[in-house]
């Protein structure tokens, strides 16, 4: 059996596939939640896009890990540098481009669902903003996709590799079959959960909000990772890389400031509508009494 395929049936194979599979959960959170909202502006059509979306993201995404694998040095290569003295400098690679641009896609996306939400005067009908067609809606989940992937590979390359010494020299080799069953194992479970996701969503429209704060997160998060790898200064300020525990930690906040939220204004519907039930009956009460007299 190759040696490539050989690393599947290794107990470190094993339990090293188990990590990366645990990293694909958590870090595909994030993405399922864009296919969720970039998907229903299709209508009726949206469980197609999703899973045609998923399906081709993760064939893209296997291409990108053989690329990423191969070009590895050359990706933090710098392709330029800007230098405006006290004003901005850095110097961007195709890593920090692409992560800075999918961030910044991301944070307009999120932006331009809020303000959608808050200006719209049909809330029942409202069906996610600009309407899209299939095609174009599969074109932007994929793309981001890819976007969300640089993050995910990369970690999972430092996960997913070994130490070999051939004549004196050790190298690294990655463990390109491990993370391809990673990926496509992940798109399963993606294809399975989006459909839910999305119900979910369209059911309980309260938490609509905060899918797109998350989602606005998400962009903050890319954006600042992509300024950090270009060592980005704005004003002599270094851009520090937005740490996934504070992520995290930001994101369970909200969460949980938006489920108490979400308890209190039932209560506050429910005590408003047994004082409109009692105000109806006093006035029932009222005309009665007026009508007996």
């Amino acid at each position: 059996m190759p040696e490539i395929f050989g690393d599947l049936f290794t107990v470190g194979g094993f339990f090293t596939l188990l990590m990366l599979l645990m990293l694909q959960a958590v870090l595909g959170f994030d993405n399922l939640l864009y296919i969720a909202i970039e998907s229903k502006r299709v209508g009726e059509k949206a469980a197609i896009v999703r899973r045609w979306g998923i399906g081709l993201a993760m064939l893209f995404r296997i291409v990108l890990l053989i690329i990423i694998v191969s070009l590895f040095g050359a990706l933090a290569e710098p392709l330029f540098t800007v230098a405006i003295p006290r004003v901005l400098d850095g110097e961007f690679t195709l890593q920090s481009i692409v992560t800075l641009a999918g961030g910044g896609f991301i944070i307009y996306t999120a932006v331009k669902e809020i303000t959608h939400l808050l200006t719209v005067d049909d809330l029942g009908h409202h069906g996610g903003g600009e309407k899209k067609s299939v095609m174009q809606a599969i074109t932007m989940i994929v793309a981001m996709n890819l976007v969300f992937s640089f993050d995910s590979i990369l970690s999972a390359m430092a996960i997913a590799n070994v130490k070999e010494t051939v004549d004196g020299v050790t190298e690294t080799r990655y463990q390109v079959t491990i993370m391809t069953v990673a990926i496509v194992s992940s798109g399963v479970v993606m294809m399975l959960m989006a459909d839910y996701v999305a119900e979910f969503l369209k059911r309980n429209r309260m938490y609509e909000v905060l899918g797109l704060f998350i989602l606005f997160l998400v962009g903050v998060l890319l954006v600042t990772e992509g300024a950090h790898l270009a060592h980005m200064h704005i004003f002599t300020f270094p851009i520090d890389a937005m740490s996934k525990s504070s992520f995290y930690l930001v994101v369970g906040v909200l969460v949980i400031t938006d489920i108490i939220s979400t308890k209190f204004q039932k209560r506050l519907w429910a005590q408003r509508e047994a004082e409109l039930r009692k105000a109806k009956a006093y006035d029932a009460a009222e005309a009665r009494s007026k009508q007996a007299e």
